[in-house]
């Protein structure tokens, strides 16, 4: 048992899953420049808290990656130095470049320029995900996934640390200016990987098909980049199944999450308690989280993981009816915020691992951007509703409610695995090829 313990933990270890820790801090690193940083920024300059947050919009681009995903899966790169790392270093660039413009703005003379940068920053950042995901699923291979996943999520919250706190320590002592200067030259981190790191192998006959695409024209390559990805994923057995365990699978821990910050402040807590208590306890939380998911995803396989880390996520929203129940007490409020992160944390690297494995290699960044972006609507739609639940039935009843909620998608995973008989918990032949191929 320790052996095999052991084994999984060496994967970690690995040169391919390493590389793969600075490119999710790169991934993470653009995101609150556009949100909570920037809204720190705005309030400092005394904008108007009606135009703050209407700039909460510049992160659609995040919610409709999917819709420019082939192109960046299909067209030739602008730098020409391989299909991934030619658009990551391109994409790169321009995140750099626009971060610095945006760093030297004034928010009281140039609000509708910062809007446009700020819109434009986080478009870019959105296409770096899409690269950044393509070029993990493709460079790792089967059982590599689980902890890739890990480092992906580990970095991108060391990320949102450096961007968050470490950006407003900095801002506030040199000036904002200094503060995305400092972003813009941590976001090279990335970049060392695309040009130093190694171009993931395809198949032949998916190598064929890009260049028969290019030379046939927009018809063509429509029919192949837009269209194709999307025939190809409805072959698959039990597909409409595999969607809606998607969207179901984190709903509980959404729900739960949104309403989260209003228990607390209902329960008496200070914002600067909640602030300390989440930023520490839940950062290590959720690396933790990441870190041990990716391990049971190697040991046990992803199938066992989803179910295993499922359970334990909806479990682990009983520590806020453990709250509600117990008050204003710091103790809970620590034990809360960590159960909450560190079990989120752990089905969110099975769940990386899961949709890893579905995309087909002729389609990565396409199927991955739009496998992603509906795990997030189930999120982002019906956690909204999370407020009017909690409202009519009470604290207590509306978590106990949240810890039950993921209970069908569980169930439906057992059924999908049930009946393919195991064979989503492995690549098929062509994509267990294909992996190999990558990895030579």
């Amino acid at each position: 048992m320790t052996s095999r313990w052991r084994r999984s933990l060496a994967t970690f270890t690995d040169r391919r899953v390493l590389l793969i820790l600075p490119l999710g801090f790169a991934s993470g690193l653009p995101l609150l420049l556009t949100a909570s940083t920037l809204s720190a920024w705005l309030a400092t300059a005394g904008i108007s808290r009606a135009a703050i947050g209407a700039f909460a919009l510049v992160g659609t681009p995040y919610a409709f990656k999917f819709l420019w995903a082939p192109l960046i899966d299909r067209l030739p790169p602008p730098i020409p130095c391989g299909r991934r790392r030619g658009w990551g270093i391109a994409i790169q660039v321009a995140l750099i470049a626009t971060t610095l413009t945006m760093g030297s703005c004034d928010p009281r003379r140039d609000l509708t320029v910062m809007a446009a940068l700020a819109l434009l920053l986080a478009f870019l950042s959105a296409s770096q995900d899409i690269v950044i995901d393509a070029y993990r699923v493709e460079i790792l291979g089967p059982d590599q996934q689980g902890p890739g996943a890990a480092m992906i999520q580990t970095g991108y919250r060391i990320a949102m640390l450096v961007s968050g706190a470490g950006a407003l320590m900095i801002a506030e002592g040199a000036g904002w200016f200094a503060a995305y200067a400092v972003m813009a030259a941590l976001l090279a981190l990335g970049m060392l990987v695309f040009l130093l790191g190694p171009e993931p192998k395809i198949a032949t006959a998916v190598a064929q098909e890009i260049q028969a695409g290019e030379a046939r024209g927009i018809g063509h390559w429509f029919a192949t980049a837009v269209v194709a990805p999307f025939a190809d994923f409805m072959r698959r057995p039990l597909w409409p199944a595999i969607l809606i365990f998607i969207v179901g699978y984190k709903l509980g821990e959404a729900m739960a999450g949104v309403m989260a910050t209003p228990l607390y402040v209902a329960l008496g807590f200070s914002l600067r308690e909640i602030a300390a208590i989440s930023k520490l306890v839940g950062f290590f939380a959720t690396i933790a989280g990441a870190l041990i998911g990716g391990a049971i995803t190697v040991r046990f396989g992803v199938i066992r993981a989803l179910i295993f880390c499922g359970i334990l996520q909806s479990a682990g929203n009983l520590f806020y009816v453990l709250q509600a129940v117990g008050g204003h007490r710091l103790d809970y409020l620590a034990l809360c915020v960590a159960a909450e992160n560190l079990t989120g944390a752990m089905a969110g690297a099975a769940l990386v691992a899961y949709l890893s494995g579905l995309c087909s290699p002729a389609f990565t960044a396409t199927q991955y951007a739009l496998l992603s972006s509906l795990a997030a609507v189930g999120r982002t739609l019906v956690a909204s509703t999370g407020g009017v639940m909690a409202d009519r039935f009470g604290w207590v009843p509306f978590f106990l409610l949240t810890t039950v909620v993921t209970v069908p998608a569980l169930l439906l995973l057992g059924w999908i695995a049930w009946r393919t008989q195991g064979r989503l918990d492995r690549p098929s032949s062509a994509n267990r090829s294909a992996a190999l191929r990558a990895n030579e």
